[in-house]
This record gives C-alpha cells, structure tokens and sequence, in this order.
C-alpha cells in the first residue's frame, strides 16, 4: 500500500485550496492558564461539514479518474467521513451511497449525509459491520470503495491541517490529534516530522473503544474485542494499516481518555472557548487536561476535529459540566 508523503500532502493543500478556506487557529487565554500552557484550538468544527475529514473526501474525489468516479463511490462511516465524500461527490458530480451503523448513530450525521445528496443505507451494529457490508455491496454492485483510513489521498488531504498550523505557528511544541481510524494524526506527523522533528506529535482515543492505541503501543493490527464509547467519532474495534504504518514510525506518544473525561472537555471548550465541539473534536483537550504536568510553558495545539453533536445532547453536558463547576466553587 502507497504511503503518502510530506510532498502528498503540499500537493492536496494546493488542490484543496480551492475548494476550502483555511480553518482558524486560535489561542485561549482561560485554558492556557488552566493548563500551564499556551494552548491553541485548530478550529476543524468550521468546515462546511463541521469536520476535518472533509479536506481527504475533496482531495480524493477531486483528483480520480474520472472512470472510477463513474462508478460512483461506496464507504462506510459514523458520520464525518461519510459527510466528506458526500460532500466532495456533490462538488464534483459523483454518486455516493455511504453505509451506516443501524445502532448508535448520531442523528445529526445521518441528515447531513442524506442533505448532501448520498444514499445512505443502515446496517449492522457498529461501524465495522457496516465497513464489513460495504466491502460486499462494492464487489456486488461495481462501486469504487472508498476505504475510510486506507487511502493515501485521504491521509494527504486532513494533513493540509498541518501545514496551516505551521504556517500560522512556526515555533509549535506539541500537537495533540484525535484517532478514530487514525488519519488526521497520520496526516500531522507527516508534516511535523518534515518541517520539525523536535515537535511532538500526540494522539488520543477513547479508553472504552482503544482498538488504536491498542495497535500503536502493540505493533499489531488485530481488532480490539469491545468498543463502548458513546463518542461516535472515536469509535472503531479494528486498526487499518496504512495509518498504523505511519504512526508506527512517526507518533510519539498516544493517550487514552475515559468518555467522562472527553465530556468535560466538551463543556470546558464550550464556555471556556464558545466553540460546538463533538465528543472526537473534544479529545484534544482531554488529554491535554490528562498529561497537563508535561505541557508546562510549552506552545500546544489541540485539534478540534469537529462540532457534530445533536443539540440536547451537547446541551445536557454542558449543563452536567456547568452545574460541577458551580458546585466546585
């Protein structure tokens, strides 16, 4: 399997470009100090889709051939990834049939996927049964399968992330990425890791579906036996290899956050920042918040991967997090 490079990704940042405006990177003055850090948000909840994957669902629409999109493109997702291609396949005039998982799926996702013009089909528990089915219906039905890890272009495009991150802070010192299927954090360490080895490139799962950071600290691709987040976003039980090769070679280090842990982040960037954040998108922090001890003084950038989370349930943690914090003071 091709494995993407530094120069890959240059390459989709210019093709992309054209299709997306940059994303906000911003400082915040209360976390900073409630961390010991500088501490900056990459603000991926502002794309047009409310998530980071839409940069690889354009990178790799927009540049196929035109007979594989003639095809039409088959995947699976949670949500956001099925958001980037759908979105991408609207772009650029290429039917989209996505496969969701029929138990714990995020509504708001759902709609989106279906908004932006995609046949969306439920089926199975969780999103490796529903990748499982997808494979079957691209043999069956000719689709072209768009792998939702597994695709260099995929991977070229969310590390365009990279790039604005040092564009706009040259002098980082960590950078700290969600890991659901790995691609946003493969992306970074291929930029990081060429323009300045000496910063330290984090990832982050949830501890109740830690089939990442199972494979990273094993060196082994087999699934992990359960998967209980409620985070849809981090939600996988099986590695994929290609953003494994990667983060073998490049990340530094990976943590693990509980879903308590990953709400408390939700509502901290809610009022400490006014920023929409999904459970994936609220990772970043929380294991900023975890590993706060080594951060000290240092510049660290937090990737909020995206801000899909249905109302009442963002509502009903940010009120749970602000009644904690009124009865801590």
């Amino acid at each position: 399997m091709y494995v993407p490079t530094f120069g890959d990704v240059v390459a989709a940042r210019d093709f992309i470009s054209k299709h997306l405006a940059k994303t906000p990177l911003v400082h915040l003055a209360s976390i900073s100090d409630t961390l010991g850090c500088e501490y900056y948000a990459k603000l991926e909840n502002l794309q047009p889709v409310g998530a980071f994957k839409v940069r690889g669902g354009v990178n790799l629409v927009g540049t196929s051939e035109p007979a594989e999109l003639k095809k039409g493109l088959v995947t699976a997702s949670t949500g956001n990834h099925g958001q980037s291609i759908a979105f991408a396949g609207r772009i650029f005039n290429t039917r989209v049939v996505i496969y969701a998982p029929a138990e714990n799926v995020n509504p708001l996702k759902l709609k989106a996927m279906r908004n932006l013009g995609a046949e969306v089909r439920l089926h199975g528990r969780d999103f490796d049964e529903a990748r499982l089915e997808t494979e079957r219906a691209a043999q069956a039905e000719g689709f072209r399968y768009v792998h939702s890890a597994n695709e260099p272009k995929l991977i070229s495009g969310v590390g365009s992330i990279g790039l604005e991150i040092f564009e706009d802070l040259s002098d980082v010192d960590v950078i700290i990425a969600p890991a659901g299927g790995g691609s946003c954090a493969a992306g970074i360490c291929l930029v990081a890791k060429e323009l300045n080895p000496q910063v330290q490139v984090i990832a982050v799962q949830s501890e109740a579906a830690p089939a990442m950071w199972h494979a990273w600290s094993n060196r082994s691709l087999e699934a992990f036996p359960t998967m209980y987040t409620r985070h849809e976003g981090l939600a996988t039980r099986v590695p994929f290899e290609l953003t494994n090769n990667i983060l073998w070679k490049l990340l530094d280090d990976f943590v693990l956050v509980n879903d308590d842990e990953i709400d408390h982040a939700i509502g901290l960037l809610a009022t400490g920042a006014k920023q929409v954040s999904e459970g994936a998108g609220a990772a970043s922090l929380a294991a900023a918040l975890k590993i706060k001890s080594t951060l000290g003084g240092k510049k660290v950038v937090g990737i909020v991967s995206g801000g899909n989370i249905p109302a009442t349930t963002f509502a009903s943690i940010v009120s749970d997090y602000q009644s904690r914090e009124g009865a801590l003071n």
